[in-house]
């Protein structure tokens, strides 16, 4: 990209849309350049930017052989100390070294935007930019530039390949990108490239001890300081794991294989993703940044308001459990009869969706690993669509659709305009979409018909995703990606794209080896990071498979829908179940989607979180807090709420003999009481416990 970066993002920015409600509020920003004329390596060239408040110090230099290095501090503290740049090519020489600073540009801009849906209406990006022109001083002399985005919380950092001589493709094997962290620190991380994909516990160990991680990863230095690595703006590109090298803190970049020999093929100039660090006092610091955001671009769909949060039950626990099954026969659940319940259901406790599950031809048989006869437009003999539609629009509710490829990625391409054009033709607003087969299992088929086997998260299977996206944007329908690649904020780019999977969600609660009390702690600080997670919870039966307990209190499923964020999310019991809960479904039917404002109250790693968030449609705010084995009694102020204004808080929360492991798992105390800002509010919860609470605002 040109030097004059800036000046047309500022551009963009200032020209869109009202209607893309992704728009600047301030003036564009001001770019100034300046230029460094080439020095001899030796030199030891280097170049310095600071973030906005001076507190995050970035410094890019080359050594005495030309390696060029980044390092970062913040608040005086060395975060990451000098640490390698470059690419390994499968065609050409590794470009690392005899590198020397050619040109430097750097910039500034501090805008606002406004999400059409989200945790805030209104985000900030305030950064400082540095464009560092590095050039070979030997044969092939080839050139890139990278460049830096710094905010106050956190650096992202990408490289930018000029157009090849000839129009040659650019084949990378791999980066060479590290992450030096200068102190010993605890990780929270989970292996990457394993057959289940991104569905695994999160571990706990020091920095030293991690292998090869999916990002996010999340540290806790010495120091108390938190990292949270990860990456934005993934397009056309492999998505990156890290791993450990050595017995050192250094991670380095290991970009996820595809079929063929490189990794990244290009074309012509390009960027690669932002490699993203946030960076914070604490835990809660981490989640409250929106590095990830502002460093993808700006809504390209324009007018979104057919994007439609909001709550759904579906035909899907009594799948999970084996009470019915996906396929046709005696246990099919998708049946009209079974769905009309469903429908009866949400329209009787204003919820406004219901999926539904095994409605289509093609899930007879093994279908795992094997989608091949999914047919996404053609219903099973005993769903009828049709009549379904109409009634469904007659109780004032939609049904959202289902399309499972079993992993067969290029028969689902091959059907995308006619799935897509039936949802719409059937008032389905939202599709849920599934690729249920081992990692590197992807069933990819080239024109000339020869087959290959993809990664979930390779090269050609990120650009599969975002064909489904944007195709899906044609017929205004939106897309919850299970089995996905992981979110890197290109929500703000296709805000259709409204929720992934990506982690493993309430079904592993139903199957033999549950989650444990800890995960939703550990999730909220490191998935969570990422972008919405539709984790599927309100299993208010505490029931899974073979009549088994979750590991979980009644209280925490309600909290589940304000500390794990989607903006579509689904109420997963039974509406059987449900009848025997009405109380605490009471907290279901009420809680919101969509807000206008977030607030991490308190948290640790692994540990709990209290979160709070207003309605976006009301002055309503909601108020989650989960912990995760241990019991313990949390402190909050109200400080959030409205000055001057009296609101009623609807408290739901964990009986005093309560308890995880226990018969009292149900034990839950339901109460109010009238609350205003500057009170504070004790927060008792109990072993794999929490809290909800709806602060109703009374009416000015």
């Amino acid at each position: 990209m040109k030097t004059t970066h800036m000046l047309a993002l500022a551009a963009a920015l200032s020209a869109s849309a009202a209607a893309a409600q992704d728009k600047p509020t301030v003036p564009a920003p001001v770019v100034t350049n300046e230029t460094i004329k080439p020095q001899p390596a030796a030199a030891i060239p280097s170049v310095t930017a600071t973030s906005p408040d001076g507190s995050i110090v970035v410094t890019l230099a080359t050594d005495g052989e030309g390696h060029a290095s980044y390092a970062i501090t913040r608040k005086g503290e060395t975060i990451v100390a000098p640490s390698r740049l470059g690419f390994l090519f499968t065609d050409a020489p590794k470009l690392d070294r005899h590198l020397q600073i050619a040109k430097v540009t750097r910039g500034a801009s501090d805008t606002r935007w406004t999400q059409p849906w989200g945790e805030w209406t209104t985000i900030r990006d305030n950064h400082s930019e540095l464009r560092v022109h590095l050039q070979e001083t030997s044969p092939p002399g080839r050139s890139l530039d990278v460049v830096f985005r710094i905010q106050n919380d956190g650096v992202g950092f990408r490289y930018e390949f000029p157009e090849q001589a000839g129009g040659k493709p650019v084949n990378i094997a791999e980066e060479l990108t590290q992450f030096a962290f200068a102190a010993d620190a605890t990780a929270w991380w989970k292996p990457a490239f394993e057959w289940n994909r991104e569905e695994y516990l999160y571990n706990r160990t020091p920095l030293r001890a991690v292998g090869t991680a999916a990002t996010p990863i999340t540290l806790k230095l010495a120091s108390g300081t938190h990292v949270a690595l990860h990456e934005a703006a993934l397009i056309d590109y492999a998505g990156m794991a890290v791993a450990k090298v050595g017995d050192s803190n250094t991670l380095k970049a290991v970009l996820t294989p595809g079929s063929g020999a490189p990794k990244v093929t290009r074309t012509g100039p390009f960027t690669t993703p932002w490699r993203t660090l946030i960076i914070a006092d604490d835990a809660p610091g981490l989640y409250m940044s929106h590095l990830e955001l502002n460093l993808n671009e700006p809504n390209k769909l324009g007018d979104v308001s057919w994007v439609k949060p909001g709550k759904f039950v579906g035909v899907w626990w009594n799948m999970i459990t084996g009470k019915w099954s996906w396929a046709t026969g005696p246990k099919h659940g998708a049946t009209t009869a079974n769905v009309k319940t469903y429908i009866d259901f949400a329209s009787a406790n204003r919820i406004p969706g219901v999926l539904v599950e095994g409605w289509n031809v093609g899930w007879d048989g093994d279908w795992f690993g094997n989608g091949n006869a999914m047919q996404f437009d053609t219903p099973t003999p005993d769903f009828d669509a049709a009549a379904l539609m109409r009634y469904a629009k007659a109780k004032g509710v939609y049904l959202i659709g289902h399309n499972e490829t079993g992993g067969s990625a290029s028969h689902y391409d091959s059907q995308l305009d006619r799935a897509f054009g039936y949802a719409r033709d059937h008032g389905i607003p939202v599709v849920k979409t599934g690729y249920v087969t081992d990692a590197a299992e992807i069933e990819r088929v080239d024109a000339d018909g020869s087959q290959h086997r993809e990664w979930h998260e390779g090269q050609w299977m990120v650009n599969h995703y975002l064909r489904v996206v944007t195709t899906a944007a044609k017929y205004h329908v939106s897309i919850d990606s299970h089995e996905p690649v992981k979110d890197t904020g290109l929500r703000r780019t296709y805000p259709n794209w409204v929720a992934r999977e990506g982690s493993r969600g309430m079904e592993y609660n139903s199957w033999p080896g549950k989650n444990p009390p800890e995960h939703e702690a550990n999730l909220i600080f490191t998935r969570m990071l990422e972008g919405p997670m539709d984790f599927t919870p309100g299993v208010l039966s505490l029931k899974g498979s073979d009549d088994s307990d979750l590991l979980s209190t009644e209280a925490k499923q309600l909290a589940l829908y304000v500390v794990l964020y989607s903006p579509v999310v689904m109420a997963a019991d039974t509406p059987e179940q449900y009848a025997k809960h009405m109380p605490a479904f009471q907290f279901i039917r009420d809680v919101p989607t969509d807000w206008s404002d977030t607030r991490v109250l308190n948290g640790e790693v692994g540990d709990y979180a209290t979160i709070a968030r207003k309605d976006r449609k009301s002055d309503d705010w909601y108020l989650g807090s989960v912990t995760d084995e241990n019991a313990r009694t949390l402190t909050v102020s109200l400080d959030f709420l409205e000055a001057g204004r009296r609101y009623t808080a609807q408290i739901y929360r964990d009986g005093p003999d309560a308890d995880y492991r226990t018969d009292k798992r149900h034990a839950m105390t339901i109460e109010t009481r009238a609350v205003k800002r500057g009170d504070t509010l004790s927060l008792p919860l109990a072993p794999g416990g929490g809290m909800a609470v709806r602060f109703v605002a009374a009416k000015k």
